[in-house]
């Protein structure tokens, strides 16, 4: 029996370490909402280059300032879903949203996730925009495996496929659209989901 109490007592002092030193607010829903944004992005990101004349091997500098304001436009909108429900779970836990773990999580996101934001910016400024798809889901993909190590564990097996399906993008340039509607919308639901539906309690 006191086996058993001493056994429970090192459950709960492990439990008491883990939320110490991880963020385990990320709400699951969060990923649905980036999911979500990513589609619509996507879709009037395809309604610019199909449906308003197309030409694979040239886009010009109108319909790239297009497709960098929906990319800019999509992304603050799935960062702003996120933190809230992020906020809400927060709330849930008792876990301030900002707090030493937070911290940890956001500088080692952004740092490779800042990397890549910048050199894709550059090469796309250079005219390689069909390098666009794989460097961003590539250095997504290692941003979460980064700050994997600060919160939900499972964040890592979703940057492992981001980052896959960034090296196959690399071999199909020209279907980059496509790759980022499987990164960053569907994987994202998916992910979303497993969390939201696996941690409920």
């Amino acid at each position: 029996m006191k086996e058993q109490e001493y056994i429970n007592d090192l459950k709960e002092i492990k439990d008491i370490m883990n939320r110490s030193s991880r963020f385990l607010s990320l709400s699951g829903l969060s990923g649905i909402s980036a999911g979500i944004c990513a589609l619509i992005g996507a879709y009037f990101a395809y309604d610019i280059l199909f449906n308003i004349g197309y030409d694979r091997n040239f886009i010009g500098e109108k319909k790239i300032n297009a497709l960098v304001l929906i990319g800019v436009l999509t992304l603050v909108a799935a960062i702003v879903s996120a933190l809230y429900f992020t906020l809400n779970e927060a709330k849930k836990n008792n876990q301030k949203l900002w707090d030493l773990q937070a911290k940890r999580l956001l500088i080692n996101l952004f740092i490779p996730l800042a990397t890549g934001g910048i050199l894709t910016l550059s090469l796309v400024e250079k005219g390689f925009i069909g390098l666009a798809a794989p460097l961003t889901l590539i250095f997504y993909g290692l941003a979460l495996v980064n700050a994997s190590k600060y919160t939900n564990s499972e964040l890592r097996g979703l940057g492992i496929l981001e980052i896959i399906l960034g090296l196959l993008a690399s071999q199909f340039i020209g279907y980059g659209l496509w790759f980022w509607i499987v990164g960053f919308g569907f994987l994202h639901i998916a992910y979303g989901c497993y969390m939201h539906f696996n941690t409920k309690k």
